[in-house]
C-alpha cells in the first residue's frame, strides 16, 4: 500500500496520484506539482489515501509545496494571459486562413509552455503558425488537435434534460456508447433523441445500462407466449421495465383480453425471434449507421491517444528497469573483480610462496655446495699432507726392485732383460700400435707373457 492525494487540474478532469512526503494536505487545497508537461498547479479532490501499486504508475512524483498566496495569485495572472494568448492566436489561424476552429488557450504554471486546443475536419499544417507565435510569445508552442466531444467537455453547457453535462461536470473520462445500450432501454432510435450537443450518443446512456440488463433478464421479450398465475395463456404485449410489468393478450373463453401481470407470476420461455421491435425508415437507418461508424472512430481515437499517454510511463518504466539491469551488470562486474582480484592475491601468494621456496631450496643447495667443498677442501688438505709424508726415494726403490726381478727372469729364459719401469699400459688394454689391442681380423689378442 501507498500513500497518495488525487489532484486535477481541469475541472472534471482526470484525477492524477501524486506523493505527498510528510507534508499535511487535505482535500480543496493547492499544491504544486512536476507532470510531464512541466510545473502545474492542481487543485487536491482526493486527501491522503492508501492505494495498491497495482493502481499507481510507477515512479511516483511528489508534490513540490503546498499553494502560497503568490502561487494563486500567479494562477490568476496565466488565467488573464491565456485570454490575451487565445485573441492572438485567433488572429493569426485567421491571417494564414488555415481551416481550424480554435478552443481553448492554456498556460503552464510556470510559463514554460502555451498549448493551444482545437479541432479540425482533418490534418491541418501549422508549422508556419507555430512559428509566428513563438515569435510573439517567446516561448514553446503546442497545437493539440481534440475530438468535438473534448471540446464539449472544454466549453460546457446544458444537455436536453435542462441540467449541465455530464461531461464537463463531473465524467473525467468517456464511456463507450453504443446504439445497443438505448435498444436495452427501449428508447426511440431516432438520432435526434439519442445525441448529445456534441452531436453524438449521449454519455447518460451508459449510467443506467447495467440496471437495465439486470431488470431486463427478469422479463419477457415483446412477442413472447407466457402462461399466467390463473392458468391462461397469451402474447406479451408490452413490458414496463420499471414497474416489472407485463401486459399479456389472453384468452378468455371466446374473447380476447388484455390484462396486466406482475413478471415474477408468470412462467414463459423466451423466443428467438422476438416481434415489435421498432420500424425505422431508411434515413433513419443511415444516420443510425453513421452515429455507429463515427463512434467507432472515436473509440479507436480515444485508445490511441491513451496509448500515447502511457508511452512516457513505459519509458520511464523502461529506464528504471534498464537501470536495474546496469546495477545488476554492474555489480556483477563489481563481484567478477573482486573474485578476480582475489584469485590473484591468492596466485601472488602462491607466487610468493612458490619463490620463498625456491629460495629456501637454493640457500639450501648453496648450504650443500658449500658443506661439499669444505669436505672437498678438507681431503685435499688430508692428501696434501699425505703427500708430504711419502718418502722422496720411493720411485727410485721401486725402479730397483723391477729391474731385479727383471734380470731373474731374462737369466732364466737366456734373454737380455728390458726396462718395463715407465711403459704404460692403455686403459682398455691394447696396444701403443694404435689398434686399440685389436688384430687385422678384428679379434681381440690373446693373453701373452711378454716380460
Amino acid at each position: 500500500m501507498i500513500k497518495v492525494i488525487g489532484v486535477r487540474f481541469r475541472q472534471a478532469g482526470k484525477v492524477y496520484y501524486f506523493d505527498p512526503l510528510d507534508m499535511d494536505i487535505k482535500r480543496g487545497d493547492h499544491v504544486i506539482v512536476e507532470t510531464a508537461r512541466g510545473v502545474e498547479y492542481g487543485n487536491v479532490v482526493m486527501g491522503l489515501k492508501e492505494v495498491e501499486e497495482d493502481k499507481v504508475v510507477l515512479p511516483l512524483k511528489p508534490v513540490i509545496r503546498v499553494a502560497t498566496k503568490e502561487d494563486d495569485k500567479k494562477e490568476q495572472e496565466n488565467r488573464v494571459k491565456e485570454k490575451e494568448a487565445y485573441k492572438i492566436c485567433h488572429e493569426k489561424i485567421r491571417k494564414h486562413g488555415l481551416g481550424m476552429k480554435l478552443i481553448d488557450a492554456e498556460y503552464t504554471f510556470d510559463n514554460n509552455k502555451v498549448l493551444f486546443y482545437f479541432t479540425a475536419d482533418g490534418r491541418i499544417d501549422f508549422r508556419d503558425l507555430v512559428k509566428d507565435l513563438a515569435s510573439v510569445f517567446k516561448t514553446r508552442i503546442e497545437l493539440r488537435q481534440i475530438g468535438v466531444r473534448d471540446e464539449t467537455k472544454i466549453l460546457g453547457g446544458l444537455g436536453i434534460c435542462g441540467r449541465a453535462l455530464c461531461c464537463h461536470s463531473y465524467l473525467s473520462e468517456f464511456a463507450p456508447v453504443s446504439i445497443k445500450m438505448a435498444k436495452e432501454q427501449n428508447l426511440s432510435l431516432n438520432p435526434s433523441k439519442i445525441s448529445g450537443v456534441c452531436g453524438r450518443l449521449m454519455c447518460c446512456l451508459k449510467n443506467e445500462e447495467d440496471t437495465y440488463e439486470e431488470l431486463n433478464r427478469k422479463l419477457p421479450g415483446v412477442g413472447d407466449y407466457v402462461q399466467t398465475a390463473d392458468g391462461l395463456h397469451g402474447e406479451v404485449q408490452n413490458v414496463n421495465v420499471l414497474r416489472q410489468l407485463v401486459k399479456v393478450l389472453v384468452e378468455v373463453g371466446d374473447e380476447k383480453e388484455l390484462k396486466e401481470y406482475e413478471a415474477d407470476t408468470l412462467q414463459f420461455k423466451r423466443r428467438r425471434g422476438k416481434k415489435g421491435g421498432q420500424e425505422l425508415s431508411k434515413e433513419e437507418q443511415k444516420e443510425l449507421e453513421k452515429l455507429e461508424e463515427i463512434e467507432e472512430k472515436e473509440e479507436a481515437e480515444e485508445r490511441a491517444e491513451k496509448r500515447a499517454e502511457q508511452r512516457p510511463e513505459r519509458q520511464d518504466r523502461r529506464e528504471q528497469r534498464a537501470d536495474s539491469e546496469n546495477r545488476g551488470d554492474n555489480r556483477r562486474r563489481d563481484g567478477r573483480r573482486d573474485d578476480n582480484r582475489r584469485n590473484n592475491n591468492r596466485g601472488e601468494n602462491q607466487n610468493r610462496n612458490d619463490n620463498r621456496g625456491e629460495n629456501r631450496n637454493n640457500e639450501n643447495r648453496g648450504d650443500n655446495r658449500r658443506d661439499n667443498n669444505r669436505d672437498n677442501r678438507r681431503d685435499n688438505n688430508r692428501g696434501d699432507r699425505r703427500r708430504e709424508n711419502r718418502p722422496q726415494n720411493r720411485p727410485e726403490q721401486v725402479r730397483e726392485n723391477s729391474d731385479a726381478q727383471g734380470a731373474e727372469q731374462s737369466g732364466s729364459q737366456g734373454q737380455a732383460p728390458r726396462d718395463n719401469s715407465f711403459r704404460r699400459r692403455s686403459r682398455h688394454g691394447g696396444r701403443r700400435d694404435g689398434n686399440n689391442g685389436n688384430n687385422s681380423n678384428g679379434r681381440k689378442p690373446e693373453n701373452t707373457n711378454e716380460g
